[in-house]
């Protein structure tokens, strides 16, 4: 038993090392395999990398390559076919490498291509590393282009974001390395790459920033060109230049890295401002230039890269009505002329777009481009003044107020805030209608009161305004700022039935081939506002242009509007509609400086209406569908004259403001125009002598019509006490 027992654990032993031996062989095969997987796939790799070199040092040279002159690349279309804007590099200034300064040559090198000296045209490991990154990081976060590759796509290639694309751009840039000498390269690429605003060169750059030449640059301006190619119009220092020099900081901080420059000379350059010329000159042809600026960065969301739109030769037809922006490139600068405001810092803006579909039609960030290519439509944020006051009273017409509520005309305390009236003229009791009309800012106080000062704010966000506003009752005369192109937006509500609709530039996008790359889909909307708010709303500034503060902006069609005055005459705007189009204009002091009588019934109101005029010549005189809103004693016609119920005419010959309120306690200046104060009284006589109808609210509410005080949530400005 003892001999079978042991040889019964001999043969179970042997079992357990057969079964091991089986075991280990499975996983020895694995790792095995896996290895030999690893081994096979970047054998193919690096013959896949070493086949891809033969073939790339096989490429023959490019014939006369150095003779290259670049051609009339993209243009932008406006919406009736015209050309707004030809980017063009046949005006840029060349200049030899040798004229070149050294700290500019090192700046490019080390933003662009640290290895430019020691590569073949591209760099392999560069590529695998920044697609490693971009797969990392979901989406472009590093790119991979020598200069040399930048040159080929500059030079030769359309900018399709393709893989195909990449592939021939290694192609190029390997045949051009074949052809020309590195310097040679460098030079071409310092002499073509677009540094925005119309700067083709580095020589044109210098003279369109700095009016200098190249060799008179400071090592911080040096710094700023080298960092423009990789984004022209966002490091644009006229577009924005704090990021321009944090742009130009990150310049200096690779140069330090690779020992370029000293400690010291990095310390005192990013401590430099920046100093750009006053007159920028134009290499480009371009009508309409702040809209074209505005279609590039709509091009980028879109997923166009600058420098590819620039010279992929594309064709972008854009929403813009040329007649419109012709109308108001010529309007602007004549009225700002006729009225003496010459000065650089003087300017003005305007913004036009369809309340229906959202197409941009017409759009002006300043009165002359080439003084100022900062955009005062969408950069700018300055107070509205009364412009302002239909947030209000659409807010108070949500809460059940009527435009034929009575609303109490004399002086009113909220805390230690007392509004005043233009000339300290009051007129007691009278409509809400009225009230807007003649721009009554004690009234408009009187509405927030009751309406709430959270129910405005609310009110302005539901509309799109995104700027801050304070928990304040001053808002109701417009005392926080506002960016025209959200502003204008927002009034869009009122002429569109209550839906808010988002603009936008582009149409579509066709390749050099007449491929389209883009088409506009149908643009985002949403209904923030009741319709009878909207009718109400139009039907009560439609009396502003007929008889109130906005009578200047008559076109002798049905518009709505309202014009806006701040503080010591600092901003003026008009902001006002047809059926089909919103404009808005706003005129000021970019160093915030007063400009004696100038009032939003003025220069902008008479801007509003050359333009206007023009955009809504072919589309004809129809009315608002909108349900009828009956005003008690106000009877309209759209040739500018005012009747009672019984239809007898009493024509008001106002031409500017009757009651538009600088909230300031100067004494205002004289005006152009006299406030008809006989046609206020008759007006006032006439209103006591109609009832108040059965449905209307109260007009004895002490939120209304009493001198009643509220607590004021945050401080006052002095300047509106």
């Amino acid at each position: 038993m003892s001999d079978s027992y042991e040889r019964y654990k001999q043969q179970r032993a042997a079992k357990d090392i057969a079964r091991a031996n089986i075991a280990n062989r499975k996983e020895n095969s694995f790792f095995t395999n896996l290895k030999m997987f690893i081994l096979t796939f970047t054998a193919l790799i690096l013959a896949s990398f070493v086949a891809f070199n033969l073939y790339l040092s096989s490429l023959p040279p490019i014939e006369h390559l150095e003779d290259f002159k670049p051609n009339i690349v993209t243009k932008f279309y406006s919406q009736d076919g015209e050309v707004i804007k030809t980017f063009t590099a046949y005006t840029y200034n060349k200049v030899e490498l040798n004229d070149v300064p050294e700290e500019l040559i090192k700046a490019i090198i080390a933003t662009e291509d640290k290895n430019f000296y020691h590569h073949n045209g591209y760099d392999l490991l560069g590529i695998i590393r920044s697609s490693i990154q971009n797969v990392i990081a979901r989406h472009t976060v590093q790119g991979a282009s020598t200069i040399t590759q930048q040159l080929a796509r500059i030079l030769f290639l359309s900018n399709e974001r393709t893989f195909t694309r990449k592939i021939k751009e290694l192609e190029v840039a390997t045949r051009i390395e074949k052809t020309i000498s590195k310097d040679k390269i460098l030079e071409m690429y310092l002499n073509n790459v677009y540094l925005g605003a119309g700067a083709y060169g580095v020589s044109a750059a210098s003279q369109i920033y700095f009016n200098k030449k190249l060799d008179k640059l400071t090592l911080p301006e040096l710094a700023m060109l080298a960092g423009l190619p990789q984004a022209p119009s966002v490091y644009n220092p006229y577009n924005n230049k704090d990021l321009a020099k944090k742009r130009r900081n990150q310049v200096l901080k690779r140069m330090l890295t690779m020992n370029y420059i000293t400690k010291e000379e990095y310390d005192k350059a990013i401590e430099t401002e920046i100093t750009l010329s006053n007159i920028p000159q134009l290499y480009t042809t371009n009508k309409a230039p702040y809209f074209s600026d505005y279609v590039l960065r709509e091009l980028e969301k879109i997923g166009f890269e600058e420098t590819d739109v620039i010279h992929g030769g594309y064709k972008v037809v854009t929403t813009l009505d040329s007649k419109m922006q012709e109308a108001a490139n010529e309007s602007i600068l004549k009225n700002m002329k006729s009225w003496g405001l010459t000065n650089t810092s003087q300017q003005a803006a305007l913004f036009s777009f369809s309340p229906i579909d959202g197409r941009i039609l017409a759009y002006a960030g300043g009165k002359n481009y080439t003084e100022s290519q900062y955009d005062r439509v969408t950069q700018a944020v300055r107070p509205p003044g009364s412009s302002f006051k239909p947030f209000v009273y659409a807010a108070a017409m949500e809460k059940g107020i009527s435009p034929n509520d009575m609303v109490e005309d004399s002086p009113i305390t909220i805390g230690n805030w007392s509004p005043r009236n233009y000339g300290k003229s009051y007129r007691g009791e009278i409509p809400v209608y009225k009230a807007l009309m003649v721009s009554s800012n004690v009234c408009a106080a009187r509405l927030i009161q009751k309406t709430g000062i959270s129910a405005v704010i609310q009110m302005a966000k539901t509309l799109g305004l995104t700027t801050p506003l304070q928990y304040d009752y001053t808002i109701s005369l417009g005392s926080n700022g506002v960016k025209l192109f959200e502003f204008v937006r927002a009034y869009g509500a009122f002429a569109n039935g209550g839906y808010v609709v988002e603009p936008y530039a582009i149409e579509r996008v066709e390749d050099s081939r007449g491929r389209v790359l883009y088409r506009a889909s149908k643009t985002k909307s949403s209904h923030q506002l009741s319709l009878k708010t909207a009718a109400e709303m139009t039907a009560m500034m439609k009396t502003v242009i007929l008889s109130g503060t906005g009578r200047g902006a008559n076109i002798g069609k049905p518009a709505a509007g309202k014009t806006g005055t701040t503080d010591d005459y600092k901003d003026a705007y008009f902001v006002g509609y047809t059926p089909d189009i919103v404009t808005g204009v706003w005129v000021g002091d970019d160093n915030n400086k007063q400009m004696k009588g100038l009032t939003g019934g003025t220069v902008p109101a008479k801007i509003w209406k050359d333009v206007m005029a023009v955009g809504t010549k072919d589309i004809g005189s129809h009315d608002f569908n909108y349900p009828e809103v009956k005003l008690k004693g106000y009877y309209m016609t759209f040739s500018g004259t005012v009747q009672k119920d019984n239809e007898e005419e009493e024509t008001e010959e106002v031409t500017e403001v009757v009651d538009e309120t600088p909230t300031n306690n100067e004494t205002p200046v004289s005006q152009p125009a006299t406030t008809p104060a006989d046609v206020v009284k008759n007006f006032n006589k006439q209103q006591s002598q109609t009832q108040t109808p059965a449905a209307a609210p109260t007009p004895s509410s002490p939120e209304l019509t009493k001198n009643s005080t509220a607590p004021i949530p945050m401080a006052v400005p002095e300047s509106l006490r």
